[in-house]
């Protein structure tokens, strides 16, 4: 194997790292979101860890971040507006990415 090819897929098994760790980040954060999503509608035990599943399953009804967003709105209509909500996925996102670094 040449260098080239030695960096070539090095390369390789970083971007699939990276894509790994950002999809794990991403699913934290919706687990996150989602909890605090819970308790603005005053669930708990049983029913927010089912909201919480509802709201990690919202993500792959397409790509990006829109679908849950969609799902967060209109559940949390009156408690919390859109740019709120994306206020607080950012935040969720900041932490989930510092959780899965940390392991």
């Amino acid at each position: 194997m040449t260098t080239f090819d030695d960096r070539e897929h090095a390369f390789e098994n970083k971007f699939i790292h990276d894509a790994e760790l950002r999809f794990k980040a991403e699913a934290r954060r919706n687990k996150l979101v989602g909890q605090w999503a819970a308790e603005l509608l005053g669930k708990s035990g049983d029913a927010a860890e089912a909201y919480v599943k509802e709201v990690v399953v919202a993500d792959f009804k397409e790509a990006g971040d829109e679908d849950v967003i969609a799902k967060l709105a209109a559940d949390l209509a009156g408690k919390a507006d859109e740019a709120a909500i994306r206020e607080k996925m950012a935040e969720c996102l900041a932490e989930a990415k510092r959780q899965v670094v940390e392991g």
